[in-house]
């Protein structure tokens, strides 16, 4: 029966010593070029495709491997265009260091907390969700994985990648009132991941969790104070149709002039419900949302909403998880945001 070549071939075949083999393979600078391709040539003649990367993360300590942890199954994640800006800074920043990324998602949002315990990670980034009791997020510190959390949670030993959810809603939420807008009402994303939606009361709220739907209630509220509020079970255009027909679908003197959507994608349907109603925007009802998101199938339509830098937060997530893996403590980061103002707002109809 034939066996597997080993390192120890190679340097056989090749005529040097294994650990000078083994530094030809990790690319040192201490091998001459001419040894390099000799042992490389050596391996290719007997079919050593390189040593076993599982012993050399034993070996090193690593895994080579960042966890980003997705808080929706995988193809709502990819139907946002900024989760996937996002996702490819964080990809863009680990591919420059030799650094895998491996996404977790699953029906619920996360992998099984039993799975991750035993899941190889050199560090994990909380990319698309953020819940401040999340098991996964104490499954991982309590093996002493380090954690980068992207707009939350916001909790002790955990680098926070934060963006102005706050001054960005109230700016936008401003820009309404300014205009004249009072009857306003909110179509919110998912305050936590388990499938409900409708009307926010009370006892909802005492629930809410995901930071960065927290901070852009409580802007608009700043402005507004307490409106109707609607939230969808997901962050997709069909959940924010269906929250802006429910809204929409009034006489006029008592359907809301304008509507938040936190979201471009929720914003988008929105618009959606406006013109199946018959509704113009802006001159019967202003949309706005938040994301500055590449929405083509928009055509001419400008969605006014507050632009974030999501590729920039990817990269800047994936760089503090690098600093975290070398062992360093780095800052938490807050990016600024930038209202924009489109063509789907300007002043509530007549009475």
């Amino acid at each position: 029966m034939s066996t597997r070549p080993t390192l120890a071939d190679v340097a056989a075949r090749a005529g040097v010593s294994a650990s000078t083999a083994s530094l030809a393979f990790s690319g040192s600078p201490r091998v001459a070029e001419a040894t390099r391709e000799r042992v490389l040539t050596a391996a290719a003649d007997i079919g050593y495709a390189g040593p076993d990367p599982i012993a050399a993360s034993l070996r090193r300590g690593r895994s080579g491997v960042i966890g980003a942890f997705v808080g929706e199954r995988l193809r709502y994640a990819f139907r946002d265009p900024v989760a996937a800006q996002l996702l490819d800074g964080i990809a863009e920043v680990l591919g420059a260091h030799g650094v895998g990324l491996l996404l977790l998602a699953g029906d619920e949002g996360r992998p099984a907390p039993e799975l991750i315990s035993r899941m190889p990670l050199d560090a994990a980034i909380f990319a698309t969700c953020g819940l401040e009791d999340d098991p996964a997020m104490s499954a991982l510190r309590a093996r002493g994985v380090p954690v980068v959390a992207v707009e939350g949670p916001d909790v002790d030993g955990v680098v926070l990648i934060d963006v102005d959810d706050l001054g960005g809603t109230r700016e936008l939420a401003r820009h309404l009132h300014d205009l004249g807008h009072r009857r306003v009402a909110q179509v919110v994303m998912p305050l936590r991941l388990d499938g409900t939606r409708g009307p926010v009361d009370p006892a909802r709220r005492a629930r809410l969790h995901y930071r960065d739907v927290r901070q852009r209630m409580l802007a608009v509220e700043d402005v507004f104070g307490a409106v109707p509020t609607l939230e969808t079970a997901s962050n997709a255009v069909d959940e924010g149709a269906m929250a802006g027909r429910a809204l929409l679908d009034a006489p006029a003197g008592q359907r809301p002039t304008a509507i938040v959507a936190q979201s471009d994608v929720l914003a988008a349907g929105v618009l959606r419900a406006a013109a199946d109603l018959g509704l113009d925007v802006p001159g019967d009802v202003s949309v706005v949302g938040f994301d500055g998101a590449d929405l083509h199938w928009l055509g001419s339509t400008v969605l006014t909403t507050v632009v974030q830098p999501s590729d920039e937060k990817g990269r800047a997530a994936a760089d503090a998880a690098m600093e975290l893996v070398a062992g360093r403590t780095p800052a938490d980061v807050l990016l600024p945001v930038r209202l924009r103002i489109g063509t789907t707002t300007g002043p509530p109809p007549a009475p």
